[in-house]
């Protein structure tokens, strides 16, 4: 379909790393003035639905975007890819729309479209002209309740699905290994389930199914309009309220507070595959997100993210690839953005002619120099520099504010806490990494993962 955009990972990266925020460096200094990030105007709707808006008047251009709060963790047990599924069908009819016309009429417009689902949330945006707001207005807001859902309709985007499952994941070796490895990392937590479902459970899904979900879900007290472009709140509130105010709220169902149990035992998922060209390690620890576990964790293990893995300069870049030459690629990620725990991750590919073995005890070595002497002050401003100066190009974007905005709030942040980002960021402190450090590599138990080319079969 070309609408399926797995982005919930890029859009952790980019919230975790400020990769998206417009603003100057501040100097982490006390009493430093505050930097506006994207200056939204906001305001909620008498349904419940919360409407933002960034104001950028240097192209007559908007983003429109719905968020859902709802996500594959909001799945039934069995019921894997009902979140995705409704990333297809909300493209198909409604009661006034034909199927495929949504799209027809975005696209005649000269607008873009596309749609994405998470673990935590399901978006769908459209970008236009700013004239053509109010269309993409009316349109979004009559397939948020109005959606036709039959077996006729349901029937062929199954298929779709499952062949769209059968060529990105069933015959790609790296994401069969990665849906092995969120089941050995989550004991308990829904975020072992891939987004797109299990296929056997695709197969199962019903029309009742799929019609509970949609009731249940779809309801503009579960949502978020985010409109970033040439437009203010003053333009923007009628037409929300035309055709978004009009929507009944409806009660939502109670959502589960799940909880993970420690990982009491290391783990070690290998796949070796013909297809495999170029081996690959990684490691994954425990770690909390923003909203789960140790909040006062998050904005270290950022800065400690970008001392790790920040370009050519970091630490596992420069030694194990420009000194060692031990790798092709080594690096280290973390994304704070999430409802449930997170992961801070590790990963390195051998330089040719070597082996995996030799990048993790490389990787080894550098969790190892961590936590026995810390990071240096030095390294700690220069992350920050590097954090806060990395964004000065977001505000340029009519379509980046939306992005960051919406995926923070469907998770349960508030505008404040992105707008207060780059202040948080300024005052962490050697001793903060360092703590955070501790509490996630030392006496932490981990999952590691070998993608290896399959050995060819010797010759009797």
């Amino acid at each position: 379909m070309g609408r399926t955009r797995k982005i919930a990972a890029t859009l952790g990266v980019v919230f975790a790393l400020g990769g998206a925020f417009g603003l100057s460096p501040i100097p982490n200094t006390p009493g430093a003035a505050r930097a506006a990030v994207f200056n939204p105007e906001t305001f909620t709707l008498k349904n419940g639905m919360q409407v933002v808006v960034v104001s950028n008047h240097r192209v007559p251009v908007v983003t429109h975007m719905v968020w859902y709060k709802v996500g594959a963790m909001d799945e039934p047990p069995g019921k894997s890819g009902l979140a995705h599924y409704f990333e297809h069908l909300m493209f198909k009819g409604t009661d006034t729309l034909k199927p495929g016309e949504f799209s027809k009429i975005v696209a005649e417009n000269g607008g873009r479209e596309n749609a994405f689902t998470s673990q935590d949330y399901t978006g769908y945006f459209q970008s236009v002209a700013v004239d053509r707001l109010e269309l993409m207005m009316e349109i979004e807001a009559n397939r948020m309740t109005k959606l036709a859902l039959t077996q006729d309709v349901i029937g062929p985007e199954r298929q779709v699905i499952l062949e769209e499952r059968s060529s990105r994941t069933d015959n790609n070796p790296a994401a069969q290994l990665s849906e092995q490895v969120a089941n050995a990392m989550y004991l308990n937590h829904p975020y072992r389930v891939p987004i797109i479902g299990w296929k056997h459970e695709i197969e199962g899904l019903t029309l009742s199914d799929l019609t509970k979900f949609y009731r249940q879900w779809y309801r503009p007290n579960n949502a978020i309009l985010v409109i970033s472009g040439a437009v203010t709140a003053d333009d923007v509130r009628p037409l929300a309220e035309k055709y978004y105010g009009v929507i009944p709220a409806k009660p939502l169902p109670a959502r589960i507070e799940w909880k993970e149990p420690p990982l009491l035992a290391d783990r070690r998922i290998t796949l070796a595959h013909e297809r495999v060209r170029q081996p690959a390690w990684s490691r994954r620890f425990p770690a909390p997100s923003a909203k789960y576990g140790d909040h006062s964790l998050v904005y270290p293990l950022q800065v400690l993210t970008e001392i790790l893995s920040g370009g050519a300069t970091s630490r596992l870049y420069k030694t194990l690839v420009v000194e060692d030459k031990i790798a092709a690629s080594a690096g280290a990620w973390y994304d704070s953005h999430a409802r449930g725990p997170s992961i801070f991750g590790f990963y390195a590919s051998p330089a040719p002619g070597g082996d995996t073995d030799s990048v993790e005890r490389g990787v080894n070595a550098q969790i190892d120099k961590l936590l026995a002497d810390g990071v240096t002050q030095q390294e700690v401003e220069q992350a920050i520099n590097r954090l806060q100066a990395s964004s000065i190009y977001a505000r340029d974007s009519y379509r980046t504010p939306a992005r960051i905005l919406g995926a923070a709030l469907a998770i349960g942040m508030t505008v404040a806490d992105v707008e207060s980002w780059p202040e948080q960021i300024g005052a962490v402190t050697v001793a903060d990494i360092n703590k955070a450090a501790e509490a996630v590599f030392k006496d932490r138990r981990s999952v590691t993962a070998l993608l290896l080319p399959k050995p060819k079969p010797e010759n009797k």
